[in-house]
């Protein structure tokens, strides 16, 4: 916002831009004229941030507002080149490497460019990016919130800056931009270890306790791993809860073979081999760039809930999917156009405007959206629903095999992807095994 600072009667006018404040003199001039001034400032940055105008090529902010936006045009100099913007980067980035990276990984990207962009701002000089830039970009995002309260974590900031960084290395062979990214120096909060895999007991009893926030309460339940016989008690409920057919299946996939969620989608029903008793796992985060597969053995109570649910498969090559139609789904419905509850109209008549018979769709697989959401719904109202996400039944697979002392390196085979920080957290035993161990010791 435009502000005024009059001294000895003259006028000069302050505002920000790209973070940094600039100013001009108006002079010995009325105090509604200076008023009036100020407020077309703040139309003009307004329009500027909205995209409604732009500014010629060559002309500072200064000069523009200071001509109403309308700067005289020299002709004797041919104006500079237009910067690049980080706006443009950006959206060069996603769209050149949109088809070869993960979905997900291109869905984070996304969310990260439009931080910054929304922080230093589309039209920002990407070349004129420094180490005092980043810095105070990272100081305004330790200050924002995340989920139940707590504060952004500095890992997210951190993974914000990393995709930064990803685009202009990217730039720099493009020619884009050149020179190193300037990020040696950067100073981030102190992170704060995750807590170690606790059962739901352990959560139980600590927040019994009393004195948490609801975000440390939040952060425990993050933590949580289900034990063997939980296990067998979450796959009972979503049996008897289920609404679609493949929610059931599709959870003990999940629980039996330590998947993640965008392997478990991907997974085909011709990489399922039950002469050898193993299933192709798809993944594309072992080797960058390419797409490997890993072997997983499949349990045999999991073989029999698969060879049932394809009993009933609606078709189609993607082992976990819908019918083509399903009621009440926006993407799989019979007909699409309608409008939400704030825009649509009161009237049936007014409703069926715009509407029309949606076009035949192919079997495929579910989205990464699709899935979340039939996770939450088909726990909703029950002790389970505390449960985060798909990624918990990976938990507790793994932490199961540990348990029962299955040697690490089946279980990196298995599950593919663990750096060593993942095998430390993921390295526990379950309580009872510990104190059976320790009992041994002393015996």
């Amino acid at each position: 916002m435009a502000t005024l600072q009059e001294r000895n009667g003259s006028f000069r006018v302050l505002f920000c831009w790209h973070g940094k404040r600039e100013t001009f003199t108006l002079g010995q001039v009325s105090r509604d004229e200076a008023e009036n001034k100020a407020s077309q400032v703040d139309y003009l940055l307004m329009r500027l941030k909205q995209k409604f105008i732009t500014m010629p090529p060559g002309i500072d902010i200064v000069t523009f507002l200071e001509f109403d936006g309308k700067p005289p045009v020299d002709d004797s100099n041919p104006p500079p080149p237009a910067k690049l913007t980080l706006a443009k980067v950006c959206d060069r980035y996603l769209s050149t490497h949109e088809s070869s990276l993960e979905p997900s990984t291109v869905y984070g990207m996304r969310l990260h460019f439009n931080h910054l962009r929304k922080h230093l701002g589309d039209a920002f000089p990407i070349g004129e990016l420094s180490l005092a830039d980043l810095q105070q970009y990272v100081d305004r995002r330790a200050k924002a919130k995340g989920t139940n309260g707590r504060k952004l974590s500095p890992a997210t900031i951190k993974k914000e800056i990393v995709s930064l960084r990803t685009a202009w290395n990217w730039g720099v062979k493009m020619k884009l931009v050149s020179g190193r990214f300037p990020y040696d120096g950067l100073r981030y909060p102190k992170t704060h270890d995750k807590p170690p895999f606790l059962t739901r007991q352990e959560i139980e009893r600590r927040i019994k306790g009393g004195g948490l926030t609801a975000a440390e309460k939040a952060e425990l339940w993050d933590a949580l791993y289900l034990q063997a016989g939980e296990i067998d008690q979450l796959l009972q409920h979503v049996k008897d809860a289920a609404t679609h057919p493949f929610l059931y299946p599709m959870f003990f996939f999940a629980a039996h073979t330590g998947a993640r969620r965008s392997e478990i989608i991907r997974t085909r029903t011709a990489d399922l081999d039950f002469v050898g008793k193993v299933v192709t796992i798809h993944e594309r985060k072992r080797v960058k760039g390419r797409i490997t597969t890993r072997r997983v053995p499949l349990s045999p109570q999991l073989v029999g809930v698969l060879k049932d649910w394809l009993a009933i498969h609606p078709g189609g090559q993607y082992l976990f999917c819908h019918a083509t139609t399903v009621k009440r789904s926006r993407k799989r419905s019979l007909t699409t156009g309608h409008k939400d509850q704030k825009t649509r109209a009161k009237t049936v008549n007014g409703r069926l405007v715009g509407v029309k018979k949606r076009g035949a769709l192919a079997i495929g697989p579910l989205t990464r959206d699709e899935a979340h959401d039939h996770f939450k719904r088909v726990l909703r109202d029950s002790k389970w629903e505390v449960l985060r996400g798909w990624h918990v039944c990976r938990h507790a697979f793994i932490g199961t095999c540990a348990s029962k002392c299955v040697d690490q390196r089946f279980i990196d085979e298995w599950c593919g992807h663990m750096t060593e920080e993942q095998r430390r957290r993921y390295r526990h035993l379950a309580p009872s095994a510990q104190q059976e161990a320790l009992a041994k010791v002393f015996a």
